[in-house]
């Protein structure tokens, strides 16, 4: 659930406000608790005000040190970063982080890169993880494309998230929307033979969108068997129901899974 790419009604997990120009550049400038390691540096998406709570803002101090990572246009030392080496996802765009939280409490053998900009939600999923001993997720608050250009190398994830981005419905806007033939080809070469792309959203045109876009791409196929489903998935059990997303289904609103592997 992206702050540059939201879901198109907001809800808990992911609920931001559109700044003016004027408050975007004040909290871009606003210090930095000391010792906190991040960058502040934005530059690709739409940047969604929020404030950032007291308790977030101690997450920060507490747990930055422990749980985020320094955007440097180098390789990342992935071992490094999480102790360990496991199969590496990278999610974009995760809101408030409460279902990033779940699925690495799920998938505990597993390494979660996560990448989002809105710093309230950077603080609620540090929080997350410092209070709930999470400690297979680590989170750059820096602009994803930047971290895949500079500091992950092709064929170096086992899987990619992006679960509710931004929809931008009206149709002089569809060009904003993140799920693009560029963008997904870059998706792609970043993944392992047998790496996966997860897509998920709320709106119907951009799920047809993102099929199209996906399907057209050579270094994908799509996972999908059943053809009553129209390309799409069933919601894999590792993704939550987020508070949204349940009171919709309950409404009878949609919501389009899409899981396609690199080849």
């Amino acid at each position: 659930m992206t702050s540059e790419h939201q879901p198109s009604p907001p809800d808990a997990d992911t609920e931001t406000t559109a700044p003016d120009a004027a408050t975007a550049e004040a909290k871009a400038k606003k210090p930095l608790p000391e010792g906190v390691p991040f960058m502040r540096v934005i530059k690709s998406y739409v940047l969604r005000a929020g404030r950032t709570g007291p308790g977030q803002q101690r997450a920060y101090e507490q747990f930055g040190p422990r749980f985020l990572l320094n955007y440097a246009p180098a390789p990342l030392d992935v071992a490094a970063a999480f102790g360990r080496t496991a199969p590496v996802v990278m999610e974009i765009g995760f809101g408030m982080g409460g279902a990033t939280a779940q699925i690495a409490q799920a998938r505990p053998q597993d390494n979660f890169i996560c990448c989002e900009v809105h710093e309230p939600g950077v603080g609620a999923l540090l929080k997350l993880c410092g209070e709930g001993g999470i400690e297979n997720i680590r989170v750059f608050r820096h602009d994803a494309v930047e971290v895949l250009d500079h500091m992950l190398p092709d064929g170096s994830l086992d899987g990619v998230h992006v679960f509710f981005p931004d929809p931008w419905h009206k149709t002089k806007h569809n060009k904003r929307r993140l799920i693009q033939s560029p963008f997904v080809n870059r998706l792609a070469r970043h993944l392992k033979p047998g790496g996966y792309i997860h897509l998920a959203t709320d709106w119907e045109p951009y799920a047809q969108q993102m099929l199209e876009v996906l399907s057209a791409e050579p270094l994908l196929q799509n996972t999908a068997t059943d053809p009553a489903l129209g390309g799409y998935v069933p919601k894999p059990d590792y993704r939550p129901l987020t508070k949204f997303e349940n009171r919709g289904l309950k409404l009878g609103h949609g919501v389009w899974d899409l899981v396609f592997k690199r080849v």
